[in-house]
Parts: C-alpha cells; sequence; structure tokens
C-alpha cells in the first residue's frame, strides 16, 4: 500500500517535481557564474546548489512544505533520477507526528538505507519505537526499512523486531515480517535456527496476506525442511484459491516438491483408479467410468490438491496459469492431463515473451504426450507477425505433432514457410521437414522429391540447410537413391555455401559405388579449386580423394597424389594433418604399419544414420516453468524435484489437531452432533456435489468452507447450547427457536435446514476472511479473535446479516441436487446464473424476506404466457466436422437444425452426415465412450457398415450448457480414433417462443441494467424493409418473431436450449439509423449475439 501511494503522489506530482527541480537549478546557477566568474566553478557550484529548495523545505517549521517536499523528492525517485544526497535532510523528519509524512519518509528510506548506512544507522531508534506504533502501515514501513539496512551490526535488533512482527495482530504486519526474514537471511545465514522457528509459527498463519510471503521466505531460508509443512499441508491446499497471485506462484512450487516426497505415483502401468471409494473428492463423472479389478486409491491428500488449484488455470496471471499445468504434469493421473490443454493453449494470445515460454513447456509436453495437444494443432500455426524464435518454437511442436494422420495437412503448412523471408525460419523449416521424414516412415520418399525440388531455389540458405537435410535422409536407404546424388553432383558448380559443398562432396565419397562415373569428374573439378576452397570443404576433399584412391584407383591415382601434395602445404594445421594421416593409411611403404592393411575397412565402413531428435527431448529432466527448463542447463538455486517414493510415507503426520477452545461447549458439540447427526455421511457427499455444480455461484466459498469445514460444525452446533460473547446470543436464539420448530418436522426438512445452516457458517467463515484483506484494522481486531480461539464466534453478527439475503441454493432439497449435472467451469459462463429447481418450504422455516426473494427468482409464473413455436427459418448450410483427408476417408458434416431434440429438452439438435469416399468399406463407424468432456452428448447408434461412396445421416444431441465452448469428442472407425470438435454459433443454443406485444415489453423491463445490451448501427437501403430484417436476424439466431403494432419496432424472443433463460431482441428503426437491444441473464451470450445481429443487419448481401 505505502508502494502504491508513493507512486500515485509521484505521477500527480510529476509536473510540479520537474518545475520546481528545473528552477532551482536555474536560479542556483545564476549567482555561482557570477561569483566565480568560470564555467568549470559555475557549474560545480550548480550541482552543489541543485536541490537547495527542497533541503529548505525539509528544515522548515510547516508541515505543508515538508509534505510537499517529500512528495516531490519521492517524484524525483519515480522517474530515476539520484536523491540520495538530499538523505540527512530526510532522515531528520523521521521522527515527526504527520502520518503522511512519516510514509514518504520511510518510502525514500528504503530506496537509500542501503547506500547511507551511517546515516541510516542514527535513526535505529526511532524505527524500534515505530515498530509500536498504533497505525500497522508504520509498523511495517519501520520493520521493512529496518530490513533494507544491511549492517551485521544491527542482527539482534533485526531478529528481535522480526520475532514482534511475526506475533502482531495485523497480517500485514506478519506479512512484512516473512519479506524480512529473507533479508536477514541473506545478511547472516548463521541466524538459521532462530528464523526457522519463526517461519515455522507463520506457517501456521490463518490469514491468506501471509500464506504466500511466508512459504517464499520457507523456500528461500529452509527448503528441505519439509516437515514444517506437515502439519499447514491441507490449510495451504484450501487457502489456495484466496491467496494473492505471485503467492499461489510459490506456494504451487512448494506444494509440488513436498507431494513429490509424500504420495506414490500414479503412473504406473497396472494402476487402474478405484475413485468411487473416494468419492467426495472427485467432480467428474468421466473420470469415474474405469475398470475396477486392481483397485489403487489416490491419497486423499494428493487429490485435495489437484482439486484445489485446478480453478487457477482459469487464472488472469499467466505465472499462476504456468504453475499449475507443470503441477499437474508433475503430480496427475495421466488421464488427467487434457484439462491443462486449454489453458496452455490460452496463453498463447499473450505477449511474445509469455509465448516463448509456454511454448518451450509445451515443446518439452508434446514429445511424451502427443494427444494433449492434437486437436489444438492450428494454434500453434506460425503467423507473419511472430519473432523468429516464436516461429523456430512453433515449428518444433508441429514436428512433435506429427503422425500419420495429420502429416499431410503439416507438410501443406511446411511449404508455406520455406517460402519465408525470414531465412533462418526456412532453413528451421526445411529440418523440421527432414524430422518429419525420418520419424514417419510412410512420407520419407515424399518428403525427399520436395527437397530435391528445392536444390533449385534462388535462395542460397535453403538450397544449402535442403542439401544437408537430404544427406542426412539419403543415409538411410542410398542404394535407391542414386538420381538424387546424381542431381545434386550436377547443381554442385551453382551451390556456394560452404556446408552444403562439404555435404555434396561428402555423399559422393560415402557413395562412389553408386555413382562411378560422376564422383571422379567431381574429385577433378575440386582439384583445380582445392586452394580457394573453406577448409571444412578441403577436409571433404581430401576424405573424397582418399575414398576413391581405394575404389577407382586407376582413374583417380594421379588426381589423389595432387590434392594430398596441395594439402601438405596447405595453411591450416587440420588439414595438414589429416592429409599426412590420409597419405600413411592409403598409400603403403616401408614406414607405414599394420593399419594400413585396414584402410578400406576404415574409410569405407558402413555409417549409422544420424537420429533427428528434437531439441527438447532431454528437458524434461528440469521442472517444467523453471528458469533452468528455459536454459536446459541448471541454475543457481533450482531445487531438484525428487523420484516418487515406492512406500507411501504416513500420512498420519497431515492429521492436524483441533485445539480446545473450552471442554464443556466442546463436550456438548460433540453430543449434538452424535445425537442428532447433524451432518450425515451421504449428506456431506451431496453437499460437495452441490458445491461442485454451483461452482459458477461462488467460485471460492467451496475452499473457504472446506477450510474450516471442522470449525464450521463445531460452533454451529455450539451456537445452539450456550455462547460466549453478548453478540452471539441473538443468532444462537434464533438458531433454537429453529431447532425446537424443526423436532416436530418431517426429517427430510430436518435436513434441509441442516443444510442451511452449513451454509451460513460458511458464509460467516468467507465474510471474515474477506475482512481481513481489505481494512488494516479491522483485520487486526478479527486476527486476535482467531488467535484466540473463537474465530467464528466474533463474526457471528456478519453471519446472521447473510440470512436475509439467502439464495436459494441453501434450501434446494436433496433430490433435486442431485438431478443436477456438473459441468465444467469456463471462462465464458462466470457471468451467468443457472437456475436450479426449487422447493418452496413452509413459511414458519423461512422468513417472509426470504420467501419474497425466492418468489422473484422462480421462473415459472412467467412460463404458461411463453409458448414454445416451431422455427421460422432453417439453414441449409453444413458444416465440416471431419476432412477425407484427415479421415482417411471418412468425410463428416453436421448442421443444426433449429428443432427441440427428442433426446433432452437441454440438448441441441444436430443432422451429422458421414461419407465414405474410399473402394472399402468402413466398419463400425461411432463416437467413442470416453471422448466428451464437459458437456453431456448423446450418441448416435454405431454404423455397422458403410459402403464405399455412400452415405448416412444420423441424429445426435449435445448439451453445450448455453456456451459455445466446443464440444471435443472422437469419432471412430474399427481401425481409427479422429478427434473432431463441434463449435456452436451462439445463435443456435437458442429456442424459438411466442409470446403476446404486451407479454414482451412486461419480460424486457425486468431484464435491464447489466442484462441488457444495445448498440445503434447504421442501415442500408435495401435492410429497412420489414421483411429483410426478420430475416437477417432469424438467420442468425433461432428465435421467433413477435407481431408488432408499430411499423418501425420489430421483436423477436426465444430461450436458451440448455438452462431456458429468456431472450429477447428488438430493432428500433431510427432513419437512418437502427438501436438493436438484447435483454437476457446470459450476459455473455447477449454481447456475442448483439455482435452477430450488427453484423447481419450492416452487410448489404441477402
Amino acid at each position: 500500500m505505502l508502494g502504491m501511494s508513493a507512486n500515485s503522489v509521484s505521477y500527480n506530482e510529476q509536473g510540479s517535481v520537474e518545475s520546481g527541480v528545473d528552477a532551482a537549478q536555474e536560479n542556483s546557477s545564476i549567482p555561482g557564474s557570477i561569483s566565480s566568474g568560470g564555467a568549470a566553478s559555475s557549474l560545480f557550484s550548480a550541482d552543489y546548489k541543485k536541490n537547495e529548495d527542497l533541503k529548505e523545505m525539509l528544515e522548515s517549521n510547516k508541515e505543508s512544505l515538508k509534505l510537499e517536499a517529500m512528495k516531490r523528492i519521492v517524484g524525483l525517485i519515480a522517474k530515476g533520477k539520484n536523491a540520495s544526497e538530499l538523505f540527512p535532510a530526510v532522515v531528520k523528519n523521521v521522527a515527526s507526528k504527520n502520518i503522511e509524512l512519516k510514509k514518504l519518509v520511510y518510502v525514500y528510506l528504503v530506496r537509500y538505507a542501503e547506500e547511507q548506512q551511517d546515516l541510516a544507522l542514527l535513526s535505529i531508534s526511532t524505527f524500534q519505537r515505530a515498530l509500536k506504533d498504533p497505525n500497522q502501515l508504520i509498523r511495517a514501513s519501520a520493520l521493512r526499512v529496518l530490513s533494507s539496512i544491511r549492517v551485521p551490526i544491527i542482527v539482534p535488533i533485526m531478529m528481535l523486531a522480526i520475532k514482534e512482527a511475526a506475533t502482531d495482530l495485523s497480517p500485514y504486519v506478519r506479512k512484512t515480517a516473512a519479506h524480512a526474514i529473507q533479508k536477514l537471511y541473506s545478511l547472516d545465514p548463521d541466524q538459521k535456527e532462530h528464523l526457522i522457528e519463526v517461519i515455522e509459527k507463520l506457517l501456521k498463519d490463518k490469514s491468506t496476506l501471509v500464506a504466500g510471503s511466508v512459504v517464499m521466505a520457507f523456500e528461500e531460508v529452509c527448503p528441505d525442511r519439509i516437515d514444517l509443512i506437515h502439519k499447514n499441508y491441507r490449510k495451504l491446499c484450501n487457502l489456495l484459491v484466496d491467496v494473492e497471485e505471485w503467492g499461489q506462484v510459490v506456494i504451487i512450487h512448494m506444494l509440488t516438491r513436498y507431494a513429490r516426497t509424500q504420495f506414490v505415483s500414479p503412473w504406473r502401468e497396472d494402476a487402474v483408479f478405484d475413485e468411487n471409494s473416494a468419492k467426495a473428492f472427485y467432480d467428474s463423472e468421466e473420470e469415474r467410468r474405469v475398470d475396477q479389478s486392481k483397485p489403487y486409491i489416490m491419497d486423499p491428500d494428493h487429490r485435495l490438491l489437484l482439486r484445489n488449484t485446478k480453478p487457477l488455470l482459469q487464472s488472469r496471471n499467466t505465472a499462476v496459469v504456468m504453475a499449475v499445468s507443470q503441477l499437474y504434469w508433475h503430480l496427475a493421473p495421466k488421464h488427467e492431463l487434457s484439462i491443462i490443454t486449454k489453458s496452455l493453449v490460452r496463453l498463447l494470445r499473450s505477449h511474445r515473451e509469455v509465448q516463448y515460454i509456454v511454448l518451450q513447456n509445451i515443446a518439452t509436453m508434446s514429445i511424451q504426450r502427443k494427444g494433449m495437444f492434437e486437436p489444438f494443432m492450428k494454434s500453434f500455426y506460425v503467423r507473419s507477425t511472430d519473432a523468429t524464435h516464436i516461429k523456430t518454437l512453433k515449428l518444433e511442436i508441429l514436428t512433435n505433432l506429427a503422425n500419420e494422420a495429420n502429416i499431410s495437412t503439416i507438410l501443406r503448412e511446411f511449404q508455406t514457410y520455406v517460402k519465408s523471408q525470414d531465412k533462418a525460419f526456412a532453413a528451421a523449416t526445411i529440418q523440421a521437414i527432414g524430422c518429419c521424414a525420418t520419424n514417419i516412415s510412410e512420407v520419407t520418399d515424399t518428403c525427399l522429391n520436395g527437397l530435391v525440388l528445392l536444390l533449385s531455389n534462388r535462395d542460397e540458405t535453403v538450397v544449402a540447410e535442403s542439401v544437408v537435410v537430404i544427406k542426412k535422409l539419403l543415409q538411410t536407404q542410398p542404394s535407391q537413391h542414386s538420381d538424387i546424388i546424381k542431381h545434386m553432383a550436377k547443381l554442385f558448380d551453382n551451390i556456394t555455401v560452404p556446408m552444403a559443398r562439404a555435404s555434396i562432396l561428402w555423399l559422393m565419397g560415402e557413395y562412389c559405388e553408386h555413382v562411378p562415373k560422376i564422383a571422379p569428374d567431381v574429385l577433378r573439378k575440386m582439384a583445380k579449386t582445392f586452394t580457394d576452397e573453406e577448409d571444412i570443404v578441403k577436409l571433404q576433399i581430401v576424405n573424397l580423394a582418399a575414398k576413391l584412391y581405394l575404389t577407382n584407383s586407376k582413374q583417380t591415382k594421379l588426381l589423389t597424389q595432387y590434392i594430398l601434395n596441395l594439402g601438405k602445404y596447405d595453411q591450416n594445421y587440420d588439414i595438414r594433418d589429416r592429409t599426412r594421416f590420409i597419405r600413411q593409411l592409403i598409400v603403403p611403404n616401408e614406414k607405414s604399419g599394420a593399419l594400413s592393411k585396414y584402410a578400406r575397412r576404415i574409410l569405407m565402413a558402413p555409417k549409422p544414420a544420424p537420429v533427428l531428435q528434437s531439441a527438447f527431448k532431454d528437458r524434461d529432466r528440469f521442472q517444467l516453468g523453471t528458469l533452468s527448463h528455459t536454459l536446459n542447463s541448471q541454475a543457481s538455486g533450482y531445487l531438484e524435484l525428487s523420484d516418487w517414493p515406492a512406500v507411501a510415507p504416513d500420512q498420519s503426520v497431515r492429521n492436524v489437531e483441533v485445539k480446545e477452545t473450552g471442554a464443556p461447549a466442546l463436550s456438548k458439540s460433540k453430543h449434538a452432533k452424535s445425537n442428532e447427526k447433524f451432518y450425515s455421511d451421504s449428506e456431506e457427499e451431496d453437499g460437495e456435489e452441490e458445491e461442485g455444480s454451483n461452482s459458477e455461484d461462488s467460485s471460492s466459498s467451496s475452499s473457504e468452507e472446506s477450510v474450516s469445514e471442522s470449525e464450521s460444525e463445531e460452533n454451529s452446533d455450539d451456537s445452539n447450547k450456550s455462547s460466549s460473547s453478548q453478540s452471539e446470543k441473538s443468532s444462537s436464539e434464533s438458531d433454537s427457536e429453529k431447532k425446537k420448530t424443526l423436532k416436530n418436522k418431517k426429517p427430510q426438512q430436518q435436513k434441509l435446514d441442516s443444510k442451511d445452516r452449513k451454509q451460513k457458517n460458511g458464509n460467516a467463515v468467507k465474510v471474515e476472511s474477506r475482512s481481513e484483506s481489505e481494512s488494516g484494522s479491522e483485520s487486526s481486531s478479527s486476527e486476535s479473535s482467531s488467535e484466540s480461539g473463537s474465530e467464528l464466534d466474533s463474526d457471528s453478527d456478519s453471519g446472521t446479516d447473510q440470512k436475509k439475503n439467502t439464495k436459494p441454493k441453501p434450501v434446494q432439497s436433496k433430490p433435486v441436487i442431485k438431478k443436477v449435472e456438473k459441468k465444467e467451469v469456463s471462462l465464458l459462463d462466470l457471468d451467468d446464473f443457472s437456475p436450479v429447481p426449487v422447493t418452496t418450504p413452509k413459511s414458519s422455516i423461512l422468513s417472509p424476506n426470504l420467501l419474497s426473494d425466492l418468489q422473484g427468482l422462480l421462473i415459472s409464473p412467467t412460463a404458461s404466457a411463453l409458448q414454445a413455436s416451431s422455427p421460422v427459418f432453417v439453414p441449409e448450410t453444413s458444416h465440416e466436422l471431419l476432412h477425407r483427408m484427415t479421415g482417411k476417408g471418412l468425410s463428416a458434416q453436421y448442421r443444426f437444425t433449429r428443432q427441440p431434440c427428442i433426446y433432452g429438452n437441454s440438448m441441441v439438435s444436430l443432422q451429422l452426415t458421414l461419407s465414405n469416399s474410399t473402394d472399402q468399406a468402413l466398419e463400425n463407424i461411432h463416437i467413442s465412450e470416453k471422448s466428451s468432456t464437459g458437456q453431456n452428448i448423446h450418441r448416435f447408434n454405431a454404423i455397422e457398415r458403410l459402403e464405399p461412396q455412400a452415405s448416412v445421416t444420423v441424429s445426435m444431441g449435445v448439451d453445450f450448457n448455453d456456451s459455445t465452448q466446443a464440444a471435443n469428442f472422437q469419432l471412430c472407425t474399427k481401425e481409427d480414433e479422429f478427434s473432431v470438435s463441434i463449435q456452436p454459433a451462439v445463435g443456435e443454443l437458442l429456442l424459438p417462443i411466442t409470446m403476446s406485444e404486451a407479454d414482451f415489453t412486461k419480460e424486457q423491463g425486468k431484464l435491464v441494467g447489466m442484462n441488457e445490451s444495445s448498440a445503434t448501427i447504421t442501415m442500408t437501403p435495401e435492410n429497412v424493409s420489414s421483411q429483410s430484417v426478420n430475416r437477417k436476424v432469424v438467420s442468425v439466431a433461432n428465435l421467433g418473431v413477435i407481431p408488432s403494432g408499430q411499423e418501425n419496432i420489430y421483436r423477436f424472443s426465444g430461450k436458451t436450449v440448455s438452462s431456458g433463460s429468456l431472450v429477447l431482441v428488438s430493432v428500433v428503426l431510427k432513419d437512418p439509423d437502427a438501436v438493436i437491444t438484447i435483454n437476457t441473464e446470459k450476459t455473455v451470450m447477449g454481447s456475442m449475439l448483439l455482435r452477430q445481429v450488427k453484423t447481419a443487419l450492416t452487410n448489404s448481401g441477402p
């Protein structure tokens, strides 16, 4: 907060600071120049008096002048100017009673305390007094300044200050203490043991403000002390959602290391997940469809970590998303890794620095698991605006993703890249083509022919790289490609790049037996230009001469002797040494030893074909997302991930004993719990299911409720029996009255009310945690109450206040909860509220306010006035689902029928046309059962046989959950599986309804404010007619036309397929403009629909 306020001051005062400093310089330079009479003395005088006016203001008796001076000084610092000479004048004001002035002085001291240590030491006693200041910001600032003075002599004072601050009532001061721990450790590592004690105390802190900072201190001081984390593991997992973003990154990396030491590997080949035994820890139906022959039960704490980090994949902070992705990569079972794919691909829309890091990590992942990123292959296509290093990384990923199914698409893309003006990128593309040819034998010949065509390219770089890659590919099967070697020999004179010339000469020598007539002629040409060639080419000329001497000595003996004589006197000693060695090896004489007998075996030995590997193949030895992974070498401070333990350590070390705040109260709560069965096992499971299904409404409440689940149970029971403070009595009395009335009710209603109270306690916890992070003084008091053991009780008033505004969720009956299907939370859906059927309880249980709120949320009263109607317009256009090239002859197209789906009320009806373009029948065409993620898909019956050149039309239903996110699934035949996706337009997620004009106006009046989106456009003359407007709107969206009594107003209505939310569209013509208004609860859908309607009405086409 101090930093922020200082920056804002500097920005506000920039103009005055600049003018003031400039004026000071001008005024001070005039007398200097007059008195000295020389240029040099005037310069020194100006420099000496540069900040005299600021010093005078700081030494004045007026607080306003001092404050103005400090604002200007902090403004200078913010602009990067040196203000260190003002240190003596500033430090005099450190004891000022003006809080604003003191804050700015502390900001200055934090910046310059390390440079002016002697002067800063004079104010130590002032800082120590400030550590007792009533204002938490002053206490934190004093500690920050104290820890910035890097003098070993004050280490004991710093140590004492940190210990006191660690027990401060304000979480902001405790956070500052955690930061100071790292500074003190770097100043004096001998204090490690004392600092560990402070870290251990701060790790128990329940404030989200402190969590990230203390874990950072833990990682810096004692990263190997895993035992300190045991008791705090579950708390850190549950607090993770509410910690600030950079704290989340630190905690996730620490917990990744912790989990690798405490849990058994979920990657064992024989491991099968029996997840029904830990049902409460899973939130996806898909995960449960597993064979249970060999049960492997994941540790509940392992699952807790995975479950609590999953929502952070939607964080706006790229570092958080990257941290969660690496956690899943290193800790999650293989079949759960797919959930990180979309989040990583989303990051590719960010800045190029972020893209570089993300692409590096994706490149490493794609080597081991191609299937993860294959559906998003288009996201890795190179754009013209990408930087070269981004292009090469995308190229690397596309090469890793290449397989028999998609290689044709990738090679077409590579053909475009080769023509790029970026020569380095074009060369890298040719290398990528070579890698694909090596890895996929079916396209080796195609790639070779393509590379040979590139040899006639005008660009030398492309030609050279092609030669080098062809050389590597020819080593796999040289006998079949003698024509290519001859072709390269003909082009030899036109190629000037040394590496390319050397590669051709190596090929000639290695396979000289395949081109017996051409190789000697090439050697003859080389003998003429030997002295003018580069060193790398000369070495290959000597090698070629030696090989031809051994295989065709009649034609090449004299040439070889001539070249060896030239090499003997070459300026480069490497060539001279090679020449002498070759002469002794191939030309036998008295001095040559036994080695010359084996000359042919040495020089003509068959060489293994080179393996073209990805540069990222060995990077997985480093933890993803770390600096070491980026650099591909171990950076200082890197902490390696340990291997999974063979046997899991004792998990009881993570159990936390609940401290008794009072024995009688605790025994009463236990007694009430046992007698009344306040939470049954099945009910707890249902409660967790409810939290999962309603995660759109409360994204963080589930984690907060689980943080203090046991406390909230005890406090909710305890408040019915006895209370320790006056503020508790009103809430406990109202609870006890409810309890009495509930004894005569049905068991189902009893469960209903217990669920209600559970939710209220969760709300109390939530209110408290928010108040801590929002205000300093309030957080101090709430923290003191939490440390004394009555954290929830102190905030009982806020809990009772919440009861008046309780939403329908707590009063849902148990069967209703079971009917709610779980949905994947997406960024597009967070603003939407999906209404759930609510059973109206008796008035004796709920307050009148709550009943009126519930009645306002119910949709049933308006349902009678709304009637479903048939679609006004059904588009005939089809969309491609699977291309025949990708589908190996099987092609698929889909279209939206705009009819109610017969498979489910919440599903969108689709018509699928499957065609067989091969000359063989395709068998068992179906949709894989384990393929759909997030959306509920009604699969069509398997097609046993589809004859050649035949087509068949089938229908299917998809529940898109009122979201335009694509439904991904696998279309399978007997032999193959193809990943496909259906992307719905927002207009296809609606069903038309009819209503009267009065009903339309009435419903539109209810959906205003944030539920209304509007825009003004200019209409073309041909679009002004009523027929044209109606046609264009219903072509975009599946809406019903409302008859209108006014000529210039057109109304359309519909409802969303999944949730049944009303969507009302009106177009009002105001010559020559038109106002489009869309009213719906689904605000995201409304804005998207508005965009499409605008486009349709502004286009002059049909």
